[in-house]
């Protein structure tokens, strides 16, 4: 398996820290709004390369925060006069509610900035002790950023161009620092602002030094993986390793992976040009699926342009797959209980290249655009290969090949049966009896069976009522 390293600049060969396990740490959105589609684009990225991981059997431990302090988190909670942890939490809630409509599995662990405070003190003593960072006289840390000699091996930024010639990148407050470029570890409070206490002042935590300890206390000093958008990578991601590196003395991830930015009918996405979109005003016209479906139509280091063409293309390609499973467990229904024929063998044996092609797309820097490709090809191929005279074997067999791509991609293409009112009025109905009969295991079945198809039951003094989940 091989990756695109930032940090080298190549593929490389993928080799754990421990055999078997991968720990991964993906940086999280910021939770002061409902995640927009370019938020998106990671987590479908990352999630999908954890799910070929999984299938390729490494135990994976992925790690992906929540920051869930910060000045436009803050800035809201004002404006509404609320604690600034009302808004985080709202956030945090509604983002979950778009990652589970995108088919995005829950982290290992979802760590929050705000529970990591101690270990946040805990790197900055260190660094301090370590001569790699300093108080000024308002309680506001630095990070000596001099005094880590590989300081832009990610970015591949020399310290005395971006002195020299980028006075945007620096921060106010640099008559106090040391040098102009050195970064914050920890500010002073603000009225009104959240705070908690430190040895070196009220205040909290600079955004970098959350990433670099959250990482340190879920997955160790050293990590497999760190991912996120190319627009981390300075100085986020820079600043990161130059702290994580400088407190623990042990590299701080092997492999960086990046995903490209996503564009909006050619233009950068953004709310003054009105090109802004969330993931939930998407939702209201397509299928998340859809947009799950586009997102891995592109591979995850080529800039990815949205526009409604685009998304219409990718529905059609997403329809494709899903009718071809429709068509097969409609022929699954009424297929004769029979042992395969040496032809079917064959043509089940001959469907596994469509497998080989989908590894060997995924194998080379995770190129889910070509392993799209050889679902189609294996699409075709069902589609060309199947009809109402063959083995219920035989035909279980093509759609679990199509199933088990579709779900490293993440993308569910067997849709879950619309019950009709009458049909959950009579589970309902089955349910009563076998309650009275103290078959309490049958009408648990019932309640888990409706659940399982999206119908909540209510049991109320008036009667059961039904609601969908």
């Amino acid at each position: 398996m091989k990756i695109y390293n930032t940090l080298s600049g190549r593929k490389e060969e993928f080799v754990p820290i421990e055999e078997g396990k991968v720990r991964m740490y993906v940086c999280g959105p910021t939770v002061y709004n409902l995640i927009h589609i370019g938020n998106a684009r990671p987590m479908l990225v990352f999630d999908t390369v954890r799910r070929y991981m999984e299938y390729k059997g490494y135990d994976v431990n992925f790690v992906s925060n929540f920051t869930d302090v910060d000045d436009k988190i803050i800035k809201k909670a004002l404006e509404e006069g609320v604690d600034a942890s009302v808004i985080s939490e709202r956030y945090i809630a509604e983002c979950k509610k778009d990652m589970e409509g995108m088919n995005v599995k829950p982290a290992t662990t979802h760590p929050l900035a705000t529970q990591e405070i101690d270990g946040m003190l805990e790197m900055i003593e260190t660094l301090i002790e370590k001569g790699h960072a300093y108080r000024a006289a308002d309680g506001t840390v630095y990070f000596r950023t001099r005094s880590f000699k590989e300081y832009g091996k990610l970015s591949h930024k020399n310290l005395d161009d971006l002195q020299g010639g980028n006075r945007s990148l620096l921060v106010s407050g640099e008559d106090q620092k040391e040098d102009s470029l050195d970064f914050v570890l920890w500010k002073p409070k603000k009225e009104g602002e959240p705070y908690w206490e430190s040895p070196w002042c009220d205040g909290r935590p600079g955004w970098h030094i959350e990433c670099s300890v959250m990482s340190k206390k879920y997955l160790g000093d050293e990590i497999d993986i760190h991912a996120g958008g190319e627009d981390l990578i300075f100085p986020h991601h820079e600043n990161e390793i130059a702290q994580s590196e400088a407190a623990n003395d042990k590299t701080f991830a092997r492999y960086w992976m990046h995903n490209a930015f996503l564009n909006i009918d050619n233009r950068k996405m953004s709310k003054s040009a009105g090109n802004f979109f969330t993931v939930r005003d998407i939702s209201e016209k397509y299928d998340l699926q859809v947009l799950r479906f586009f997102m891995l139509s592109a591979h995850y280091r080529s800039p990815l342009n949205f526009s409604a063409d685009l998304m219409q293309a990718a529905q059609n390609g997403y329809d494709r797959i899903v009718t071809a499973v429709e068509n097969l467990n409609f022929l699954i229904k009424s297929a004769k209980e029979e042992e395969e024929s040496a032809a079917e063998k064959q043509a089940e044996e001959d469907a596994k290249a469509f497998i080989a092609k989908f590894e060997d797309a995924m194998e080379d820097d995770f190129n889910t655009a070509d392993a799209i490709s050889a679902i189609f090809e294996l699409v075709k191929f069902v589609n060309t290969n199947t009809d109402g005279e063959h083995s219920k074997a035989y035909l279980q067999a093509l759609k679990n090949e199509i199933i088990t791509l579709t779900d490293i991609c993440g993308l569910i293409v067997e849709k879950k049966e619309e019950l009709l009112p009458e049909d959950i009025e009579a589970l309902i109905a089955q349910r009563q009896e076998a309650r009275k009969a103290k078959n309490f295991a049958r009408a648990d079945e019932i309640r888990n069976e409706l659940l399982q198809k999206g119908i909540v039951l209510e049991d109320t003094r008036e009667g059961v009522k039904w609601k969908k989940a």
